[in-house]
């Protein structure tokens, strides 16, 4: 068998920054996989509607949205009050965004009339000179733009950017595209070098400020979000002095914790993640999107250290960041409590962001097992297995009594709620999952890039139109193979990644076993004038499997986490009994697999194995050392955890 050869431990190559790669047209993308096709039409076919639903405030005894309506207000088309965070317009375009990809993913003519109508109704909402923001609209017209730190209205901005980039590139309709390009003529009317200084207090319209450029090929907005990006940290006392001019506050953020919105040093002198982490993911994303877009050296070298420093020191087993819930935000190197946690869902979303631009500029498993990492596991557990219930926070350890009680446990909610007052987490899930062909697949000119193992298949530019066919049996077996259809004779590279955790694998081309295989930075690339109905099969060894933190991780220290391919398992009470940290499972004990059926979470591979309860007598000391009592341990995959029951999780077992 070959083995993996990814020398993480190597120092990091220094790369030429160049666009090696461009991320899918999700129209040549097409998912048919036993696994994601379930999360596919749970999107299309319900989450989609619920949260339309919810956004309407049409769903009783449910935390009330009114986003909806927000823009309807603004529209004159009804009378009210602005109601909801001043960022609530955000979840609308989120929603949009994801309606845009669900129509790729399976047409529905009623949904895109409605999805028309809410953007005719947004277009009615928008002022005269191009703004659009329905709280600033409604509520304080006289305070636009005078609070960046607090009042999100380049955040909102940036997510609606990103949601008319999204319906012109699958439905070609322009209408929000075009009210996008107003409310950026608006901005970098207002914004840039010569005109008012300024920054957002929560990144965002960086990201969206590009896909409008690429969209559009307007290079005006692409140097907007070079604008807001190289500003950034310039001047760390920017918010201070902004505050220093009004006097009025909002959420009474403090501006000179100038390291939660990463304005504490340039970007390019930036080397640890800080702050509040999703603002950090949506800024390190636009970071290496423009690096790749301007081939910025500098930049890049920026990007690089903050992934190593995000994913190699700040990083949870599941792909989670962000370990307080003071801020949402990172702390220090290998802080990473278990049950005080804070692993916001959208701050592993942000995090396959990052990944994905990375990848665009070094095809490197580094990035893509991180990728894969967050999606099969920090970013599915933000959902519950029928689409109507969604995690904000993402614990690893729950316990029944204090998660969600006690004051510094009170943000770990055993149970996920059906919405939020601050919403942004669940269409955030429902925006990514349609769109997971982009993530799965790249390409150049003689190159098709696989980064996930998702079935169905994939039409590429790369040689005139190739056409790719896959079946995964990924999480099943480990098997996935790949079949080809040229359109023409001209030589193709299949590039395909070979996961970390993966020791031993075996590679066969056309029906012959590959003895000896290029394989650079975690790809194997496999290049050949390809025949119709050629395949390459790759075979994972896909076993259970221990892992454990580094030492520096106190409070891991002692235990084992359980892993079988990318999914990170755990222990609930539903099927190990009550207080779970008295379990110990010996280092020896034999990991056995057993499918399982099961009427609320379908189908799913459990981990059995011996272990031992830990007994003690009911003195709170004692002199007796605690008993050891034969038990039966069993995990499931962390995603699945609370939907069966509430209860008590564990993911950090003692050893």
């Amino acid at each position: 068998m070959l083995s993996a050869t990814i020398n993480r431990g190597k120092k990091w190559r220094k790369y030429k920054v160049k666009r090696q790669e461009r991320e899918a047209d999700l129209a040549g993308c097409q998912v048919q996989d036993e696994f994601w096709s379930y999360f596919q039409r749970l999107v299309t076919d319900e989450v989609i509607p619920y949260q339309e639903k919810i956004l309407n405030d049409e769903i009783p005894g449910v935390e009330k949205s009114h986003a909806l309506e927000n823009f309807r207000i603004a529209a004159g088309d009804t009378s009210g009050e602005f109601y909801g965070m001043v960022f609530q317009d955000s979840d609308v375009a989120k929603w949009l965004e994801a309606v845009a990809y669900s129509l790729q993913v399976k047409p529905d003519s009623d949904l895109e009339a409605r999805a028309d109508a809410v953007i005719d109704t947004i277009g009615r909402a928008q002022q005269e000179d191009g703004y659009l923001n329905t709280y600033f609209t409604v509520k304080e017209p006289e305070h636009r733009w005078q609070n960046l730190l607090e009042c999100h209205e380049l955040y909102c901005a940036g997510h609606m950017m990103e949601a008319a980039a999204a319906y012109y590139e699958t439905t070609g309709k322009d209408k929000l595209l075009t009210i996008m390009c107003r409310m950026a003529d608006h901005i970098d009317a207002r914004f840039g070098v010569g005109k008012m200084e300024g920054i957002p207090g929560h990144e965002e319209v960086e990201l969206g400020l590009l896909r409008l450029y690429r969209a559009t090929g307007e290079v005006r907005y692409r140097r907007l979000s070079e604008y807001f990006i190289n500003q950034r940290g310039k001047n760390p006392d920017f918010f201070k002095e902004e505050a220093q001019k009004r006097d009025w506050r909002h959420f009474a953020m403090r501006a000179e914790d100038v390291a939660y919105n990463q304005s504490h040093l340039p970007v390019r002198e930036q080397s640890t993640a800080v702050g509040h982490s999703v603002r950090a993911m949506y800024l390190y994303t636009a970071m290496a999107d423009l690096a790749g877009e301007t081939g910025d050296q500098e930049l890049f070298d920026a990007c690089v250290r903050l992934w190593e420093d995000t994913t190699n020191r700040q990083m949870y087993v599941t792909g989670g960041i962000g370990s307080t819930v003071h801020g949402e935000a990172f702390t220090k190197d290998y802080d990473l409590p278990n049950d005080t946690i804070y692993a916001e869902t959208c701050a592993s979303i942000g995090l396959v962001f990052f990944a994905r631009k990375m990848l665009e500029i070094s095809p490197s498993a580094r990035f893509a097992d991180v990728m894969e990492r967050c999606l099969y596991n920090g970013v599915l557990s933000g959902m519950q297995h029928d689409g109507k219930r969604f995690f904000y926070v993402n614990p690893l350890e729950v316990i029944p009594g204090l998660s969600g009680e006690q004051a510094e446990y009170a943000h770990v909610i055993p149970k996920r709620p059906q919405w939020y007052a601050c919403a942004c987490c669940p269409p955030n899930v429902a925006r990514l999952l349609p769109s997971l062909g982009r993530y799965a697949w790249g390409e150049n000119a003689d190159t098709i890039y696989s980064h996930l193992f998702v079935g169905g298949s994939y039409v590429s530019q790369a040689a005139g139109g190739m056409r790719v066919t896959v079946t995964s049996e990924y999480l099943q077996k480990g098997k996935i193979v790949y079949t080809m259809h040229p359109a023409t004779q001209k030589a193709c590279t299949l590039a395909v990644h070979i996961p970390g955790w993966c020791r031993k694998y075996t590679i066969c081309v056309a029906g012959e076993l590959l003895e000896s295989a290029d394989i650079r930075e975690g790809y194997c690339y496999i290049r050949r004038n390809w025949k119709e109905g050629e395949t390459v099969e790759l075979q994972l060894e896909l076993k259970p499997r221990r892992v454990y933190a580094n030492t520096a991780v106190r409070e891991d220290e002692g235990c084992v986490a359980l892993m079988r391919g990318p999914l990170v398992y755990c222990l609930e009470e539903v099927d190990n009994g009550k207080e779970l940290y008295k379990i110990r499972i010996p280092r020896q004990a034999d990991l056995h697999v057993e499918e399982k059926k099961d009427p609320i979470i379908g189908d799913y591979a459990q981990l059995q194995l011996e272990g031992v309860r830990m007994i003690t007598s009911e003195a709170l000391y004692s002199d007796e050392p605690p008993k050891a009592e034969s038990c039966k341990v069993r995990a499931v995959p962390y995603y699945l955890w609370g939907n069966r029951s509430e209860g008590e999780m564990r993911v950090w077992i003692h050893e």
